[in-house]
């Protein structure tokens, strides 16, 4: 997805300030002036739009179980959170079950079965701008219906017509916008305006919605009662995929009714590794998220991060001389698994990761042209991320997307769906980049039907048998390195999880050979140490909005020692507590909600 500014609430600017008085008195920034997590009991709730994460609290004092409130949350989120959430793309599912079982769900977006490697080249082999990102060609076989519906009727305990009812009545009678819903719709305002469709929703009056103003969805709410009441056949199989493949025909895209028909939802075996006595699970091939998070641990695990000091110079250039290695991996030898082999197990081989640890030089950046072949790769950086876990001990992580602000700023037809552009993702001419700058191989070619690559990451980590964190973040291919760091954040660092997902962040990807860096993620000693081991920096806003839920206490290190101890942030302390949930600060239109 595009990287854009998110909008940033006083109170973070005034958190930023913090950090950069922390810098001048030499205090870690990590842990300036963050609020406590929210605390709870009974269940956790944690996603990007407040009135989703309270679907999903009440869902679960309802009786419902983590994945029945992770289903409503997903369709409240396609409602109040519609630069994201979406029922018209798709996303990841990671579960772990109270029983210790756990099980990843596919529900990515499709190629067309009439989609061509070179369909977004012209005559001469160029990359036609902006045909795989702002043209019904950009849009992928949607299925976020179906994966939800699946997880409900496998691992779920409620009825679909319970678990849409809440994003049904908010479609139909509208939520008022705070700041955080209205700031990114002011500036996506021209690709918004340039569709009928979407401007007749978000544009009603001619201007962008604004703090204050209600939002009616009431093509939306139809659609949504429709597949409440015949289930996901009404999309895949019924009159809202044939509106779909109609709008698709008349606007020069390929889908058809023959490939709703064609889509099925996925269940595969997460990729898990070990980190320091935690055990992760995280998301497969077709994402690569997964994969590169835990190579990259398995490098880090041979150096002492705790010791070298967050965002020190050492601890900098390792985890960036780590990706650039990842990276490659990433970008030139994973994708979809029914069409390419994933060499996961070469990848995830500590003697591999020691070998790319040997090849490190701690006095000096490693060029990223001589990793690897010199090609690099999209992908959208808005997606939405949301968390779950309930008093039984069910987990689930659930990163789902349109890919860019509103996907491909089209509404199909008189559906309501906000229409993802997901195919952006896939490689479009091998050696060019797409959106985030990613430079892709031949693994993740366009071939009908087939399923692009993604960095989503949601993850859980257990200890001890036991769920310990739930994490995961949009971002595009910074995804990866935010979910990284929150981990390292915690059980390096010792941060809670809260300050894990504030902290200030650094990104690098092999190419292009730089470090993003965020405000007050370095100081200006850190940064000369860098640039003289032959580092290029470069500012940049924040990105991504991380969510987390930690269990036993607020830290990590602190479970069953701590409980209790933290203050919620609206309330007193809570005895008992055995669950704490982190919303990204740089968002502020979401929320934890605890159950209690």
């Amino acid at each position: 997805m595009r990287h854009l500014p998110s909008p940033v609430s006083a109170g973070w600017r005034a958190r930023l300030a913090a950090l950069a008085a922390a810098f001048a008195m030499g205090v870690s920034p990590a842990v300036a002036a963050a609020p406590d997590p929210v605390a709870g009991h009974d269940g956790m709730v944690v996603s990007a739009q407040h009135l989703a994460s309270e679907v999903g609290a009440d869902i679960l004092r309802r009786g419902g179980n983590a994945v029945d409130a992770a289903v409503a949350v997903g369709y409240a989120l396609a409602v109040v959170y519609p630069q994201a959430g979406n029922i018209g793309g798709g996303g990841f599912m990671t579960l772990r079950l109270a029983d210790g079982r756990t099980t990843f769900l596919d529900f990515r977006e499709k190629a067309p079965l009439a989609a061509t490697a070179t369909m977004y080249q012209d005559a001469e082999g160029r990359v036609i701008p902006g045909l795989s990102t702002d043209s019904w060609k950009a849009v992928g076989v949607p299925g976020t219906v179906l994966g939800l519906e699946t997880a409900r009727a496998k691992y779920g305990t409620m009825s679909r017509e319970a678990l849409m009812a809440p994003a049904i009545r908010l479609a139909r009678e509208g939520f008022v916008l705070g700041q955080g819903d209205a700031g990114v719709w002011a500036l996506e305002h021209d690709g918004v305006a340039r569709d009928p469709g979407m401007a007749r929703i978000f544009l009603p009056q001619g201007r962008p919605l604004t703090k204050g103003d209600r939002l009616v969805q009431a093509d939306l709410a139809r659609t949504l009662a429709l597949i409440s009441a015949k289930g996901p056949d009404a999309m895949y199989r019924g009159p809202i995929g044939a509106e779909i493949a109609e709008a698709s025909r008349a606007g020069g895209g390929l889908i058809t009714p023959q490939d709703f028909a064609a889509y099925k939802v996925r269940e595969l075996k997460p990729i898990e590794c070990d980190y320091r006595g935690y055990h992760v699970v995280s998301a497969p091939p077709p994402s690569s998220g997964g994969v590169a998070i835990c190579e990259a641990l398995n490098i880090l695990s041979g150096y002492d991060l705790a010791a070298m000091g967050f965002h020190s110079a050492d601890e900098v250039h390792v985890l960036v001389e780590a990706l650039r290695r990842v990276y490659v991996d990433r970008n030139n030898k994973l994708g979809d698994p029914d069409f390419v082999a994933n060499p996961v197990a070469q990848l995830l081989d500590p003697a591999y990761a020691a070998r790319l640890r040997a090849g490190i030089d701690m006095a000096h950046a490693t060029p990223s042209s001589t990793l690897g072949p010199p090609s690099m790769a999209h992908e959208g950086h808005n997606t939405t991320q949301y968390d779950v876990l309930d008093a039984q001990g069910n987990a689930v992580s659930v990163t789902y997307t349109l890919n860019d602000w509103f996907g491909a700023h089209r509404v199909a037809g008189r559906t309501g769906i906000v229409m993802n552009n997901e195919m952006d993702d896939f490689t479009s001419k091998v050696g060019a980049p797409n959106m985030f700058g990613l430079v892709q191989g031949e693994a993740n070619a366009i071939a009908p039907g087939k399923t692009p690559l993604s960095s989503m990451s949601p993850t859980i980590v257990t200890r001890d048998g036991k769920v310990a964190l739930i994490i995961g973040s949009p971002g595009g291919s910074r995804i990866i390195t935010i979910t990284l760091e929150a981990i390292l954040n915690m059980i390096d660092h010792g941060m809670n999880v809260q300050e894990a997902i504030d902290a200030p962040r650094v990104h690098a990807q092999w190419l292009p050979d730089v470090i993003y860096v965020e405000p007050y993620a370095l100081s200006s000693d850190t940064r000369r140490l860098l640039e003289a081991r032959g580092h290029v920096l470069k500012d940049s806003g924040h990105w991504g909005i991380a969510e987390g839920i930690v269990t036993g206490a607020p830290r990590l290190q602190d479970r069953g020692e701590e409980a209790g101890r933290v203050l919620s942030v609206s309330g007193p302390p809570l005895a008992g507590a055995t669950m704490f949930g982190g919303h990204d600060s740089r968002q502020p239109g979401g929320s934890a909600e605890p159950v209690r």
